[in-house]
C-alpha cells in the first residue's frame, strides 16, 4: 500500500507562473470565465508587489520519488469593513485541478487563507461560490457556515 501524497501550502512565487498558468486557465474554464491575458498579466504582477493587498498560495502534491505539482491555488485580499476594527479576507479564488480532488488541497488552502488572514489581525474570511458548485458547497459547509447572503454585481 503506498502512502497518500503529501500537501504542502505556500505563496507562490514568481518562479511558479508556469505552474500557476495551467490552473487558472482551469478555473476559467470551470466558471466560463474570458479573462484577457493582460489582466492575467497584471493580476500575476500584483501578486508578488508587497504594495498589492492581494495573495495566493498554492497547494504542491508530493510523493515519495515524484517532483512536486502545483495541484490547487486559492487567492485572497484584505479590505477594510464597516462592521468591524480590523481587516476582513475574502478569499477570492479557490481551484484544485480536476484529477487532484479528494486529496484536501481545498482543505489546505482554506487553511493556509485563514492562517494568513489572522496573521493579518483579520476579523472574517468570506467568500462566494456559485449555487450550483454543489462539489465545493460541501467542503464549505464543513469548514464554515453560510451567511445567507445573496450576491449581486453590477458591471462598471
Amino acid at each position: 500500500m503506498s502512502n497518500p501524497p503529501a500537501l504542502i501550502v505556500r505563496p507562490l512565487t514568481p518562479a511558479d507562473e508556469a505552474a500557476f498558468l495551467p490552473l487558472w486557465q482551469g478555473y476559467n474554464t470551470f466558471y466560463h470565465a474570458d479573462v484577457p491575458a493582460a489582466v492575467t498579466a497584471e493580476t500575476w504582477r500584483r501578486f508578488h508587489d508587497p504594495a498589492m493587498p492581494v495573495h495566493i498560495l498554492g497547494a504542491w502534491k508530493s510523493a515519495a520519488g515524484n517532483p512536486e505539482r502545483l495541484i490547487g491555488f486559492a487567492t485572497y485580499l484584505f479590505h477594510l469593513s464597516t462592521w468591524s476594527m480590523g481587516p476582513s479576507c475574502y478569499l477570492e479564488d479557490l481551484f484544485t485541478a480536476p484529477d487532484a480532488r479528494g486529496l484536501g488541497a481545498g482543505r489546505a488552502l482554506i487553511a493556509g487563507v485563514t492562517d494568513a488572514a489572522r496573521a493579518a489581525g483579520a476579523s472574517r474570511l468570506h467568500w462566494l461560490t456559485q449555487q450550483s458548485n454543489t462539489v465545493a458547497q460541501s467542503l464549505y459547509d464543513v469548514v464554515a457556515k453560510r451567511s445567507g447572503f445573496i450576491d449581486y454585481h453590477h458591471e462598471l
